[in-house]
């Protein structure tokens, strides 16, 4: 019997294409390939699609959205694509205080026509997919740790979209890349004193490649977890 190839699908939520948030993507693709996944990288950017209109046809009284956006545009049939993946990816930047507008656009096509608010049942969830996808989502940011914390409190304000990602479909992974180099690879074109480039700079050369190291790692353990399942 020929063992079925895991698809993993990763979703890039940065306007940059070469960037922290695709390389770190990039990398996780890797984990995945060398664990046997088939894998395949989306530029949000390059689709045409914008979040919820509102127009609540997934939540009509017998509806057959079957949990997807109705919405005809490009995100659509990447939509349709996700429904035979095993393991999702998605990343984004944070540019103010959260993920890219694109990002959050997309998680929310992705989100509202699964729920149902019908009442609940015994895991007080109701939904309209029963999908299950081992998830992963990978922020990068130029916060260093204490301003991630004690400051911004990313802890808290990011960690509800890996939370819903885990209740809609089982299981989900959060990796964050922090003090990242921003304005590679010169900041002296920038408006920037306030920035340690001595700290930037040791991030950059020693916490980095461990953080592209860590995104390999999770994009292949959710292929892994996958096939155990």
């Amino acid at each position: 019997m020929v063992e079925k190839q895991l698809k993993a699908m990763f979703f890039n939520g940065s306007p940059r294409k070469n960037k922290n948030t695709a390389q770190m993507l990039e990398s996780a693709m890797k984990g995945a390939q060398e664990a046997g996944a088939e894998v395949e990288l989306i530029h949000l950017q390059d689709l045409n699609f914008k979040g919820c209109v509102s127009c609540f046809a997934c939540k009509r009284k017998g509806n057959t959205c079957g949990g997807l956006c109705i919405q005809k545009d490009d995100l659509r049939p990447v939509l349709e694509r996700i429904l035979e993946a095993d393991v999702l990816v998605a990343g984004s930047p944070i540019y103010w205080h959260n993920s890219t507008g694109m990002f959050r656009n997309f998680v929310e096509r992705l989100f509202f026509p699964i729920l149902s608010y019908n009442n609940a049942d015994e895991h007080g969830l109701i939904k309209y997919l029963d999908k299950k996808m081992l998830c992963g989502i990978i922020y990068t940011m130029n916060v260093p740790n204490d301003y991630y914390y004690n400051l911004f409190h990313y802890h808290e304000i990011l960690e509800p979209v890996r939370v819903q990602m885990e209740a809609f479909f089982g299981y989900c992974e959060q990796l964050e890349a922090r003090n990242t180099w921003q304005f590679y690879p010169d900041y002296s074109k920038f408006d920037a004193s306030a920035v340690d480039m001595e700290q930037k700079q040791w991030f950059r050369d020693n916490q980095w490649p461990k953080d592209l190291l860590a995104a390999y790692d999770l994009g292949k353990r959710l292929v892994e977890k996958a096939k155990e399942q």
